[in-house]
C-alpha cells in the first residue's frame, strides 16, 4: 500500500466550522503525502461548500440532505484510492491518526478508531444497541459507531446495498464485516470536543429510530439467535401451563396449547428470517 492508494471522505452537512478547522489540518498534510480528500455536502445550508471548495478538497453535493449514510456512500464510490479512510467534519478527529489506521490494512480488512473519550454512549438507547450487537456478532465491539474507520473499497462496496442512508450507517457496516468473517482491528484514538452545532443524533428524541434500527439489525445480521430463544421460552412456557392444567383439571388448557403452537410459529418465523437475511446480505458489487 502506498499514500497515494488512500481517500479520504468527509460527509458534512451544515459543518462550516469544524470542516474548516478539520481542512485547515489535513489538506496540507494530505498534499505532502499525495492522499486525496473527498468532501460530501450533503444539502448544507450554510457555507460547508464554500469552506471545502477554499481547502481545495474533491467536492461532491447532494442538492438535498439524505443523510449520513447516503453522503459515505456518495464518498466511496467517487474515491480512487484502494483504501478509504472516513472522518467526520466536526474536528473531533486527529489527522496525526489516519497513519496508524492505515498502518494495520495490510493485515486487516477494516480498521476503526476507538474513541478513548465516553463519546461512543450518550444515551440509554446506544447502550442498548451495543449490547445487542455484541450478542449478535459474538464479541465484545469497543466502539460501535465511530466514524472514524479505515476499509479497502473493494470490501466495502459489497455491502452498501444493505446499509442504510441514516446515521446507522456505522452500526450497520461494523455488522456486516464482522458476520462476513472479516477482520477488524481497534486503535485507540482520542478525540476533541466537536466544533459547530449540536450533534443531530439525539437518542431520547430519536428513541423510536433507535429501537427500528436494533430491530433492523437482529433481522439482517443474526435473527435466529432472537427467535429461537424466544420460541424455546414460548415452549417452554405452554409445557407448564399444559402440564399444570392436566394435574389440576384433568385436561390441556387452551392457554397453553395455543403458547406452544405460537413457539413453533415463532421457530419458522426464526427459520424463514434467516433465509432471507442471508439473502440479502450476498455480496454485491455496486
Amino acid at each position: 500500500m502506498t499514500d497515494s492508494d488512500i481517500s479520504i471522505v468527509i460527509p458534512a452537512y451544515n459543518e462550516e466550522r469544524g470542516l474548516d478547522l478539520l481542512l485547515a489540518r489535513l489538506v496540507p498534510l494530505a498534499v505532502r503525502k499525495g492522499w486525496e480528500v473527498i468532501v460530501v455536502d450533503d444539502g448544507s445550508t450554510d457555507n460547508t461548500e464554500s469552506v471545502a471548495r477554499k481547502h481545495r478538497a474533491r467536492l461532491a453535493k447532494h442538492p438535498y440532505n439524505k443523510g449520513y449514510g447516503a453522503s459515505l456512500k456518495t464518498g466511496i464510490r467517487m474515491a480512487a484510492g484502494e483504501i478509504v479512510i472516513t472522518m467526520d467534519s466536526d474536528g473531533q478527529h486527529k489527522t496525526g491518526d489516519i497513519e496508524r489506521l492505515a498502518s494495520f490494512m495490510d493485515d486487516y480488512d477494516m480498521v476503526v478508531g476507538k474513541r478513548n473519550k465516553a463519546a461512543g454512549i450518550r444515551a440509554p438507547g446506544k447502550k442498548v444497541l451495543s449490547i445487542v450487537a455484541n450478542y449478535l456478532s459474538d464479541m465484545k465491539i469497543p466502539d460501535l459507531n465511530s466514524g472514524f474507520r479505515a476499509f479497502r473499497k473493494k470490501t466495502v462496496k459489497e455491502f452498501l446495498h444493505i446499509c442504510p442512508n441514516g446515521f446507522s450507517f456505522s452500526t450497520t457496516i461494523t455488522l456486516a464485516y464482522l458476520r462476513s468473517a472479516y477482520s477488524v482491528k481497534y486503535v485507540p484514538v482520542d478525540v476533541d470536543i466537536r466544533v459547530g452545532r449540536q450533534s443531530n443524533v439525539k437518542f431520547f428524541k430519536d428513541g423510536y429510530k433507535t429501537f427500528l434500527l436494533i430491530i433492523r439489525v437482529i433481522t439482517l445480521f443474526n435473527p435466529l439467535k432472537v427467535f429461537i430463544p424466544a420460541s424455546l421460552f414460548l415452549l417452554a412456557l405452554g409445557v407448564l401451563f399444559t402440564l399444570y392444567g392436566i394435574a389440576a383439571y384433568g385436561r390441556a388448557p387452551n392457554i397453553g396449547v395455543l403458547i406452544i403452537l405460537s413457539s413453533v410459529f415463532l421457530f419458522f418465523m426464526g427459520v424463514m428470517s434467516d433465509q432471507i437475511s442471508s439473502i440479502r446480505r450476498e455480496k454485491r458489487l455496486d
